[in-house]
């Protein structure tokens, strides 16, 4: 049984300095710099908010919304399976009984926070009323304060689905 031996590399003092590998990144830097100085017409600069991107996917998922039934009642029955999926632990759901005498549960507050939320679709796929759907197209949430983040139960009602996005 022999044993092999693999000499490692980097134990010379010039690889331990690394300085070859910050000169060999900085030239690619720089020559990219130059060729984007000399010729500036691939460059593609889009004046965001006013130009939307166009390359978004149907799959995106955006902003979530919460559906409606047909007699235009809250699909979502708080069954709190979308909290439970959710790995993030964005959603607050409290359930209250319905008023109009039908026998389920809805929900009183149905709070997500979009700074927590990391746009799994777990919510989606756990949903067994399809109440909650990721289809907005709102791919850019921008807010002042961190309370504009928290989406209620009414901001989730009033988010439609984009006309871009197909259902499946």
């Amino acid at each position: 049984m022999g044993i092999k031996t693999v000499k490692r590399h980097g134990d010379t003092l010039r690889d331990k300095l690394y300085i070859p590998a910050i000169v060999s990144g900085m030239k690619t830097t720089m020559r990219h710099f130059v060729t984007n100085i000399k010729d500036n017409s691939n460059l593609i600069t889009k004046s965001y908010p006013e130009v939307q991107p166009t390359d978004i996917t149907d799959r995106y998922r955006g902003v979530h919304r919460l559906t409606k039934r047909e007699d235009d009642s809250i699909s979502c029955v708080a069954c709190y399976m979308c909290a439970t999926a959710c790995p993030a632990d964005c959603m607050f759901i409290e359930a209250t009984e319905r008023t109009d005498g039908v026998d389920e549960k809805m929900p009183a507050v149905f709070n997500i926070d979009l700074l927590e939320c990391v746009f799994c679709g777990y919510c989606v796929e756990a949903c067994p009323c399809d109440a909650i759907r990721m289809d907005t197209g709102i791919f850019s949430f921008v807010a002042d304060q961190r309370k504009d983040f928290i989406l209620s139960k009414e901001a989730l009602l009033a988010n439609t689905r984009s006309k871009d996005f197909s259902d499946d």
